[in-house]
């Protein structure tokens, strides 16, 4: 009797552990794609967004020089962020002057050509830099307090899906 109760044991055993790493295995897969602003420099994760496919995700911002508003526009598209547009009021420096603009409501308007892994920013008190995805906005300047971020998307778990419920 203490050999069938040992090996009832160790059938116990193996099934708790078959089923704590199947429980990891599930809890790691896929549930989505995020956005993610990080600290450029510690990677410390400062936002954390949930997305699909062809959200559009923008940052604006005042010229430094000019002191007109520019716009740059991506969709998140297959885990990279693609440029899909950019807006800007005035000609000057950094701002495209040799390529194919149309006019639309008193800004230059163009296509852009590129997609990214990652965009590395660095947010400016002046400038005013804000992060849009979707509907929301987001102070890229307050989020970072000034300081370079890296913005990227990633594959969300349901470990990440399960927090963002938690979250209020």
């Amino acid at each position: 009797m203490d050999d069938r109760r040992r090996l009832l044991a160790l059938a116990a055993v193996v099934v708790a552990t078959l089923l704590a790493v199947s429980g990891a295995a599930a809890a790691s897969l896929p549930a989505g794609q995020a956005l993610v602003v990080e600290t450029a420099d510690t990677g410390e994760e400062l936002l954390r967004v949930p997305v699909e496919e062809n959200t559009t995700v923008a940052l604006e911002y005042t010229h430094s020089v000019e002191k007109t508003r520019v716009l740059d526009a991506y969709a998140v598209r297959d885990g990279e962020l693609v440029m899909t547009r950019m807006e800007f009021q005035s000609y000057g420096w950094g701002l495209p002057a040799r390529v194919n603009v149309t006019q639309e409501n008193g800004s230059f308007v163009f296509d852009p050509e590129g997609s990214y892994d990652e965009l590395y920013v660095k947010p400016g008190r002046i400038a005013g830099h804000e992060l849009h995805v979707g509907e929301e906005t987001y102070d890229l300047v307050a989020l970072s307090d000034a300081e370079s971020v890296r913005i990227y998307i990633t594959e969300r778990t349901l470990i990440d899906l399960a927090r963002s419920m938690t979250r209020p």
